[in-house]
C-alpha cells in the first residue's frame, strides 16, 4: 500500500515538472516539405506522435486479434491443422496401446500426414494395420516412414522384423535381423532379438557365430551367455545327427563338432551327456560308455549317472560293478539306485533290479522310476503291484500326453 502512495506521489511530481517545462519552454517545432509546411510547440507535436503511436499499436492489436478469430474459426487453417494432428496423436497412440486397430490406423494416419516428424505414427500405422491383416499396407507405412526420415533405417527395421514375425515369416524376419546387425553390430536390440529368433528357429551354428558379439555388447550376464553357449552346443551336436540320414556321415560330423568345442566345454556334463547319447543312437555304445565312465570318475553328476544305466557298455558285468561302488558315496540317490536297476535288467538279475528300483522309489516317487518298476513287475508275473505304479507313473505325470519311455529293453 505505502508503495503505490509513493508511485502516485512521484507521478504527480514528475507531472508537475513536465507541467512546469511547459509553461517556461514551450519550444518550437517547423516542418517543411515541397512548399508544405507545419509549425507547432514541441509539446503540442510530442502529443501527436505519441498519439500516432498509440493509435498505430491499437491497429496491429486488432489485426493480430482478427488473425488468430480466423485461425480458430477457419477449419483449414494450419492452426487448426496441428490441433487435429496433435489430437489425433494422442488418441491414435492410446488406441494402439489397446488394441483398438481401425481406429488407431485412422488417427495414426492423420497424425503422421500433419506431423514434420511422422516417424512413431507411420510406424504405429503399419502396426495396426498388420494386426488388422492388410500387410501390403502395412509394408507402406513403412516405406513412407523411411523415405520421410531416412536416418530411422533401424527403427523402421526392427518394426519391420516385427511384422515379418507376426505374420509368421520367421526366415525373413531373420534376414532382416542380420541385415541391421552387420550395419549396426554393437545395437543391443537387434542383437536380443537376432538371438532370440535364433533360438527358435534352432539355427544353433549361428547363435555360436553370434556368441562373441553378444560378450562384446553385454546384452545378458556371463551366466546366461554361459548357458545359452551349452544350448547351442548341444543343438549343434543334436542336429549333426538328424539332419544326416546315412549313419557313417552322420558320426563324422558329430566327431566333427565334437572337436571344434574347448576342452572345458567337453567337460560340461550337459554336452558331454548329449554327445553320449548321439554316440548310443549310431552304435557306438562303448565309445559312449567309456566317455561316461571317465567323466563319472572325476564327478558323480546326476545328468551321466541317469545316462550312464541307459548305455550299455561292452562288459555289462564291470559296468554294474562300476556303478555299485558308487554307491557307498550317495546311497540315497534316488538316480544312481535308477542307474543300478536299470544295469541290473541287463544283466538280468531281476530280484536285484527290483531291489534297487523300490529304494529309488522310497527316496523319490518319481514317474519314470514308476513305470520302468511296473514293467520289470509285469514280465515277473505280479500284476496287481504293476498296474499300481503304472497308476501312480501316469498320476505323477500330470497332464502329460504319455508316459516315460521304458528305457531298459
Amino acid at each position: 500500500m505505502k508503495r503505490a502512495y509513493l508511485f502516485i506521489l512521484l507521478a504527480i511530481v514528475i507531472a508537475a515538472a513536465i507541467g512546469v517545462m511547459m509553461t517556461q519552454h514551450t519550444g518550437y517545432v517547423l516542418l517543411a516539405w515541397k512548399g508544405y509546411r507545419f509549425e507547432s510547440s514541441l509539446w503540442v507535436f510530442l502529443a501527436i506522435l505519441a498519439v500516432i503511436g498509440v493509435g498505430l499499436y491499437a491497429v496491429r492489436l486488432l489485426l493480430t486479434m482478427l488473425l488468430i478469430s480466423a485461425g480458430v474459426l477457419n477449419p483449414w487453417s494450419s492452426l487448426n491443422r496441428r490441433r487435429r494432428a496433435r489430437l489425433a496423436a494422442e488418441k491414435g497412440m492410446l488406441e494402439l496401446a489397446e488394441g483398438r486397430w481401425e481406429t488407431a490406423l485412422r488417427h495414426l494416419k492423420l497424425a503422421a500426414r500433419d506431423n514434420p516428424q511422422p516417424l512413431v505414427y507411420l510406424l504405429g500405422a503399419a502396426q495396426a494395420a498388420e494386426r488388422l491383416g492388410h500387410s501390403a499396407e502395412a509394408e507402406s507405412y513403412l516405406e513412407q516412414a523411411l523415405t520421410r526420415q531416412p536416418k530411422a533405417e533401424l527403427a523402421v527395421a526392427l518394426t519391420h522384423a516385427e511384422l515379418q514375425w507376426y505374420r509368421d515369416d520367421r526366415f525373413a524376419a531373420q534376414e532382416t535381423l542380420m541385415a541391421m546387425q552387420h550395419n549396426y553390430p554393437s545395437n543391443k536390440e537387434v542383437l536380443e532379438r537376432l538371438q532370440h529368433v535364433l533360438q527358435i528357429q534352432e539355427d544353433w551354428p549361428t547363435v555360436l557365430a553370434l556368441l562373441p558379439a553378444l560378450r562384446k555388447a553385454k546384452t545378458m550376464t556371463p551366466e546366461q551367455l554361459d548357458e545359452l553357449e551349452r544350448k547351442a552346443w548341444i543343438g549343434r551336436i543334436e542336429q549333426s545327427c538328424e539332419l544326416e540320414s546315412d549313419e557313417q556321415l552322420a558320426r563324422e560330423k558329430l566327431q566333427q563338432a565334437w572337436k571344434q568345442l574347448s576342452n572345458s566345454l567337453r567337460h560340461d556334463p550337459a554336452i558331454l551327456a548329449a554327445y553320449s547319447f548321439e554316440l548310443h543312437r549310431l552304435g557306438s555304445s562303448n565309445e559312449a560308455e567309456q566317455l561316461l565312465r571317465q567323466a563319472l570318475k572325476q564327478s558323480l553328476n546326476n545328468r551321466l549317472i541317469e545316462l550312464y544305466g541307459r548305455i550299455p557298455g561292452s562288459d555289462l558285468a564291470k559296468q554294474l560293478q562300476l556303478a555299485e561302488s558308487w554307491l557307498p558315496l550317495q546311497p540315497d540317490n534316488p538316480i544312481l539306485l535308477r542307474c543300478l536297476a536299470r544295469l541290473c535288467v541287463k544283466n538280468q538279475l531281476w530280484g536285484k533290479a527290483k531291489d534297487y528300483f523300490e529304494r529309488s522309489l522310497q527316496h523319490a516317487r518319481q514317474a519314470q522310476t514308476c513305470v520302468e518298476l511296473a514293467q520289470l513287475l509285469g514280465e515277473l508275473g505280479e500284476t496287481q503291484r504293476s498296474n499300481q505304479l503304472f497308476s501312480e507313473g501316469l498320476q505323477l505325470t500330470e497332464g502329460s500326453q504319455q508316459l516315460p519311455a521304458p528305457t531298459h529293453s
